[in-house]
């Protein structure tokens, strides 16, 4: 399966709240910007939070009537935020990556890590190819 990781460096809120830095941590990995003006995609990962802290496993139809919204349209955040990496279904049932957000970032990284790794070896094939040498 094909995941795109999108970076957008982006300050840190000044004032420290769960909610803010929910929102910049979403926003920092391009999932809540553009067309998303009420913050679905942070919505959405609050609400899996809310319910991993209660060790619940959670669906998208339960986030849909958490969140007041149809089902449909947390599908398509949701789409996003699986492709991101950040979070997984099983089944019905989501669940954040690695079981906690700070270990769901974790594997982020490990994963770009491992795309910059293939993307650098390739390029210096291609380099040596025409016979382009490194600095």
């Amino acid at each position: 399966m094909a995941r795109q990781i999108v970076l957008v460096n982006l300050d840190k809120p000044r004032e420290k709240t769960l909610e803010k830095d929910v929102y910049w941590l979403c926003d920092s990995f391009g999932l809540s910007s553009g067309r998303d003006v009420d913050n679905m995609a942070t919505r959405i990962v609050m609400s899996l939070l809310d319910n991993i802290s209660e060790k619940e496993r959670i669906s998208s139809e339960m986030i849909a009537d958490s969140l007041g919204v149809n089902p449909s349209r947390v599908n398509h955040h949701l789409r996003n935020l699986i492709n991101s990496g950040l979070v997984y279904r099983e089944k019905r049932k989501l669940y954040l990556r690695g079981g906690s957000l700070k270990a769901a970032v974790q594997e982020m990284r490990k994963d770009s890590q491992r795309m910059f790794d293939e993307l650098e070896a390739i390029a210096a094939e291609i380099d040596q190819e025409m016979g382009i040498r490194n600095r």
